[in-house]
């Protein structure tokens, strides 16, 4: 039986086709219920976006309250020897999110599939509407700080010289021209990639072989540690997600993004 060793974070459709009965596989759609109902890869748990964010305003983004993940986890059948395969069907945004979740969870065996179910089913594999049945369990679910920038850690780096800070809004957003706080702009020293800039449109949104490269020119790069984030940390998984998987060593996430910080009464802010 097919196993996940030696793939990297990002694999293709045909690597997890032939290894869908591989003990200890879960995989994760995180698309919509009309997309999952209409069809799915088989075996694959429906887990609502919505499930992977506190969603309470200001910054709906946060981690959800330690009850609420562990549930979600309980209901993955989770467990210290589960490989999940996480997956959507926009480029990687929810994805990228859920792999964070794995971060804070402290569980490291996971894998993107590159293109979501675009690529899957342009490449002819096959759909189920099949539903996999809730598991149950009570796992201990111990987080983690490391991979999470909150307001006051960010506010405390400002300006360092090892600090690349990436916003994966919209340009009007960064340039405060569209404003969806209470105030419009950027954190100080933000560099803006938007994030559907990193997929290959010709590609069903595979990441761009080009990634390190565009990146490199903005100064991000592998020697600084990354604190990426967008409005509510969705987009801003996707960004997460590309740097974790060009092996970036220090990446956080801001989940309280521009939510939190646009909304606060004294966060530096530029325009």
């Amino acid at each position: 039986m097919a196993d996940f060793s030696g793939l990297g974070l990002v694999i293709e459709p045909a690597e997890l086709a032939a290894r869908l009965d591989a003990t200890g596989l879960v995989i994760v759609d995180l698309t919509s219920p009309a997309r999952y109902a209409a069809g799915h890869i088989p075996g694959a748990r429906f887990v609502a976006p919505t499930r992977t964010q506190l969603g309470k305003p200001p910054a709906p983004g946060l981690l959800p309250d330690i009850d609420s993940l562990t549930q979600l986890f309980a209901e993955l059948g989770h467990g210290p020897e589960v490989t999940y395969v996480v997956y959507d069907d926009e480029g990687g945004g929810w994805a990228g999110r859920f792999i964070w979740l794995l971060d804070v969870i402290g569980h490291g065996r996971y894998h993107y599939l590159n293109g979501g179910v675009l690529a899957w089913e342009a490449e002819g594999l096959p759909l189920s509407t099949e539903v996999p049945a809730p598991l149950t369990g009570q796992p201990r679910l111990e987080l983690q700080e490391a991979p999470t920038a909150t307001l006051e850690y960010l506010r405390k780096r400002l300006g360092a010289a090892d600090l690349a800070i990436w916003d994966a809004r919209g340009p009007l957003e960064y340039r405060g021209e569209k404003i969806v706080a209470a105030r419009g702009g950027h954190i100080p020293g933000a560099v803006n990639f938007e994030w559907t800039a990193g997929m290959d449109p010709q590609r069903q949104l595979r990441l761009r072989p080009d990634l390190r490269e565009r990146l490199g020119e903005l100064g991000i790069t592998p020697d600084k540690e990354i604190v990426t984030h967008c409005q509510t940390h969705h987009r801003s998984g996707f960004t997460y997600l590309v740097a974790k998987a060009l092996g970036y060593p220090r990446v956080k996430a801001y989940a309280g993004s521009w939510g939190e910080w646009g909304n606060h009464p004294d966060t530096p802010i530029e325009v």
